[in-house]
């Protein structure tokens, strides 16, 4: 992998591009003399959706890396494991039973939903004997489906389906600031995440291996599941459905870079951050002067991606 340093100024180089790339034609030389119009640009919609962008998409890989460590699977994420579409149940939940219900209710109802989603794929998968490694995640994407289902005929029975999926369709166009600060509960998360990274690493090697040093499984499983229901939330609340980056990251950084947590936290981080980035801008230029959603591109690129790794899985897996 490449040095801290070059990794920085790749992100940073794109970050600026990013600033860049809309409607709106802003150039750099413009920052000097903004207008107001070009303020309000420049402020309220593309420095929060940078922001957005980078926060979402190094919170979810690190997510994705958590997930399929504590679950021993390499196809297992937040995707696939039907966390995302547990979390859309609960926000539909929320607007459904609270419909003044704030964006922090409304990711607390997401969170206690995925949560018990989660508890109830795990409870799936361990009656299953002798899965394999595709399996366990092909249970987690009709388990998914399934429960997506349910949330979308709850929104056409209370007539919410536009507004559920205009602001779950993984998009960050409607970024603006006010309405994306919620992301930043997972800037915490993923220094908790750094701080239990060791512990993970243990978990990953069985309940056996983890008793047998003295650690408590089932507790570092809780929070490693935790951990992952409020990114999950914090992302499906504030942006929509922002697919795979939590199963494409970790596949990839685990060939060059092993299995170790903390050895590949921050790698991992940054290329989700890159990854979300680079396909928002693509989305901006591939029908300019119209966008494409994210969740788009990356639900193309991610299932691309996922057959690869299926396919070398014998190899990487």
């Amino acid at each position: 992998m490449l040095a801290p340093f070059l990794q920085i100024l790749i992100l940073a180089a794109c970050s600026f591009c990013s600033l860049f790339v809309g409607v709106a034609d802003i150039s750099p030389l413009d920052l000097f003399s903004l207008s107001g119009e070009q303020s309000g640009i420049f402020f309220v919609g593309r420095l929060p959706r940078l922001c957005s962008i980078l926060v979402a998409g190094s919170s979810l890989a690190v997510a994705g890396l958590i997930m399929q460590r504590i679950m021993q699977n390499k196809f297992v994420s937040p995707t696939t494991a039907g966390t995302m579409q547990w979390c859309k149940l609960g926000v539909v939940i929320a607007v459904v039973c609270l419909p003044g219900a704030s964006p922090i209710l409304r990711v607390g109802a997401a969170c206690a939903v995925s949560l018990l989603g989660t508890f109830l794929f795990l409870a799936i998968v361990n009656k299953v004997r002798g899965q394999s490694a595709v399996l366990v995640p092909l249970i987690g994407i009709m388990l998914g489906s399934v429960v997506d289902a349910g949330a979308t005929f709850f929104a056409y029975k209370f007539d919410i389906i536009q507004n559920m999926a205009s602001w779950l369709q993984g998009n960050f166009s409607l970024v603006i600031a006010g309405k994306y600060e919620l992301l930043y509960l997972s800037v915490p998360l993923m220094f908790l995440a750094y701080f239990y990274a060791d512990y993970f690493t243990i978990a990953g090697m069985g309940k056996g291996t983890a008793l047998s040093l003295g650690l408590n499984h089932a507790a570092i499983v809780n929070a490693g599941l935790l951990i992952v229901a409020l990114v999950s939330s914090a992302s499906v609340v504030g942006v929509g459905n922002i697919p795979f980056v939590g199963l494409i990251v970790p596949n990839v950084l685990a060939i060059f870079k092993g299995d170790g947590v903390k050895n590949i936290l921050w790698d991992c981080a940054w290329l989700g951050a890159l990854l979300v980035l680079i396909c928002d801008i693509a989305g901006r230029l591939i029908i300019f002067p119209y966008e494409i959603p994210i969740g788009v591109i990356l639900s193309v690129a991610g299932a691309a991606v996922f057959l690869v790794l299926i396919r070398s899985g014998r190899r990487y897996a």
